[in-house]
């Protein structure tokens, strides 16, 4: 049986012309080429922009995977939580391990009168007052540190940020990489003498394994953790 004449020249290779056009294609992704989002928020760290294809991702949730306190792992995030603030939205922390220092969010250019800190009493409590504020749409950005949470509680997180068009940041123990996870982006952080290295887990739109140091002076002097 010969095969009908349009399914020939269906399967049939193209021609140089044809790929070369295909290629130049700006809504078709080669697997080497990092696609950058136009709704990525500036990290403030045009280093992590990169290995980040464009940002933070806006409507999405975003692991901090770190065992450590103390390391910048805060103050990483004072340039999208000072740009959110600058553009009339709330930013929550929800359940912080210390109180934040409100001088240190005041220099880093935060307008305290939109900073929410949410008290917390079990990992129940955190994940739920997370997911009020990431859905609420006033936030653009809320910050948590539950103990545990399972694939579930993530999913529900994943959709509320959607839903509020923000960003949600959880900081979690390095244990919790084994974890099947819907959060957009996932990154490991540890501290150097040069700054804080962050390690790209996992991203949207390209592929994980990129590292990148932020400088000490990249980051707040005073910086909250």
């Amino acid at each position: 049986m010969k095969p009908h004449p349009d399914t020939r020249d269906a399967c049939a290779a193209p021609d140089d012309e044809t790929l070369d056009a295909l290629l130049r294609r700006t809504d078709i992704w080669r697997g080497r080429t990092p696609l950058s989002g136009d709704d990525d928020l500036a990290t403030g760290h045009p280093a992590l922009d990169t290995c980040l294809g464009g940002g933070w991702p806006r409507g999405a949730l975003v692991e901090l995977l770190t065992d450590q306190e103390g390391i910048g792992e805060v103050s990483l995030l004072l340039p999208l939580l000072a740009a959110q603030t600058a553009a009339g939205r709330h930013v929550a922390l929800v359940a912080p391990p210390h109180i934040p220092y409100a001088p240190a969010l005041a220099g880093a250019g935060i307008a305290l009168d939109r900073v929410l800190v949410i008290g917390a009493q079990n990992d129940p409590e955190i994940l739920w007052s997370l997911e009020q504020a990431l859905g609420s749409g006033a936030c653009g950005a809320a910050l948590a540190w539950p103990g545990r949470a399972d694939t579930r509680a993530l999913r529900r997180l994943q959709l509320a940020a959607e839903r509020g068009h923000a960003t949600g940041f959880l900081y979690r123990a390095t244990r919790e990489a084994g974890q099947a996870s819907p959060a957009a982006v996932r990154l490991h952080l540890s501290p150097t003498e040069a700054g804080l290295t962050v390690q790209v887990l996992k991203r949207r739109r390209g592929w994980g394994g990129s590292v990148v140091v932020v400088p000490h002076h990249e980051q707040n002097p005073r910086r909250l953790g």
